[in-house]
């Protein structure tokens, strides 16, 4: 999927799904009236029906909180002229490394480090104003949900419940769930999972050794990219594990040069995709090359791996800033992609001074992931709190 395919699928979101989903609050009214509906973060369509129909409506926004907090200046970084850029040089002339001094909990954030829609020449841009419009129809609603923990996001957390003072930090969801039978068959992923590189990491002995590298479900790269970062991985001299999806070269069929799949097939496993949490959490796993999606993020924060960060598009750059420079547990692969560069962080993330930083640090934030999510911690308490404003008819200061 394509960029152009996202901003078209929005697009077509916005002006088609009102009224079939219109129609299906009137049908399950006819029998159990819906009492309230909890809508995602860009999908706005659902929360003004609702509340045009008299049912109560909150939005549950998949990014972290940071990423949201960009959307919601997007506005305002076009009032004040940041955005759009002047001309296509403005991406390379040094105009993204302008400091935003003005976004509340987010002291010291580049240009560069928000989400990605705002790299536009295009005051219409369909992402831009996309985005920032749903960000902020969040202000309408009952209550925004979060898929973050306090302890993780705090300064963004506290500066957004000024704004929204219903605010249900609840995550990491996946470790909120973890272990629920019923929640187990649940799962969000747009590709068929393959199971079989678990056996590869169980024959693994040196724990920790393993590089994990997966670009998400929509990331693309183009050929030159992928050659890149092959033989980055061909020289850090690490095993890895690499999920390569058939789609993942835009326009056209993933294929490795032959030369890297035979100087790499005793130390490397290609799969099209697999059960992520449970090979983040494999002893064997020393480290995560990733787009930064904020999934992915919450997934490695889990299981305590370090990244080395390549971010994509859309609130990634912004989850990349945070994990390198706020939590000290990511580097990122600057500019383009160099093999060289793909190799040196690889090595210097595993074996490095900065490296061992890295995993003291990863390893504090998965033992805060856990104490949020077991009981009596920041998202367990908030979780409850969130239930018992539903069970009040949303309604109250909950």
């Amino acid at each position: 999927m394509t960029k152009r395919d996202i901003a078209a699928l929005c697009l077509s979101t916005t002006k088609h799904s009102a009224a079939p989903f219109r129609e299906l609050l009137v049908r399950l009214n006819s029998s159990t009236p819906v009492s309230c509906v909890i809508a995602d973060g860009v999908m706005s369509f659902a929360q003004r029906v609702a509340e045009e129909m008299g049912i109560p409506a909150l939005v549950f926004w998949t990014t972290s909180a940071c990423g949201f907090m960009g959307y919601l200046h997007f506005a305002e970084l076009v009032r004040r002229g940041y955005v759009p850029l002047k001309d296509d040089s403005d991406l390379t002339n040094g105009y993204l490394d302008t400091v935003i001094d003005w976004i509340p909990g987010m002291d010291g954030i580049r240009l560069k480090d928000m989400p990605s829609f705002i790299r536009t020449t295009d005051p219409d841009d369909v992402m831009l104003n996309f985005d920032g419009g749903e960000a902020q129809n969040a202000r309408g609603a009952r209550g925004l949900i979060l898929n973050t923990y306090d302890a993780l996001e705090q300064d963004v957390v506290h500066a957004l419940r000024r704004t929204f003072p219903r605010l249900y930090t609840v995550g990491p969801l996946a470790k909120a769930a973890a272990g629920g039978a019923d929640l187990d068959a649940i799962g969000g992923n747009l590709w068929k999972e393959d199971a079989s590189c678990l056996r590869w990491l169980d024959a693994q002995k040196q724990p920790g050794s393993v590089v994990y590298v997966n670009f998400g479900s929509i990331t693309v790269v183009t050929p030159a990219q992928l050659a890149e970062f092959a033989w980055g991985l061909a020289g850090c001299g690490r095993p890895f594990l690499w999920v390569v999806r058939p789609d993942l070269v835009a326009g056209e069929k993933a294929v490795l040069p032959e030369e890297f799949v035979r100087e790499t097939k005793d130390r490397g496993v290609l799969a099209s995709w697999c059960p992520q949490e449970r090979v983040l959490s494999h002893p064997s796993v020393g480290l995560f090359l990733t787009h930064c999606g904020w999934n992915s993020t919450l997934e490695s924060v889990c299981a305590g791996v370090p990244m080395v960060c390549w971010p994509f598009f859309a609130e990634q750059p912004t989850n990349c800033r945070y994990a390198c420079a706020r939590w000290g547990i990511g580097v990122e692969i600057g500019g383009g992609v160099a093999r060289e560069e793909v190799a040196r962080l690889v090595r210097e993330a595993m074996d490095g001074e900065r490296g061992k930083a890295m995993r003291a640090s990863a390893t504090a934030l998965k033992q805060s992931a856990g104490a949020a999510t077991e009981g009596g911690g920041s998202s367990s308490e908030n979780m409850d709190r969130l239930v018992e404003f539903l069970h009040a008819g949303c309604d109250g200061a909950t």
